[in-house]
């Protein structure tokens, strides 16, 4: 996978895991959407971590 690649991946998965805690709040107000309030956050946070990670390694593939 090249580094441009991988920061459209890693960009996708931010955005992903923002979309995620929305989801969480609405659950939390009443309305759950397909899953429960905490497990949103807990895909938010794997998605945010996997994220982070792929950001800093293209980052680090690019300046080699």
């Amino acid at each position: 996978m090249r580094g441009k690649d991988k920061l459209a991946i890693g960009k996708t998965l931010i955005y992903f895991s923002i979309v995620c805690v929305v989801l969480a709040f609405i659950g939390a107000l009443g309305t759950d959407l397909w899953l429960a309030s905490t497990q949103w956050m807990l895909v938010g946070l794997t998605a945010a971590i996997w994220g982070v990670f792929v950001l800093i390694e293209a980052e680090f593939k690019m300046k080699k």
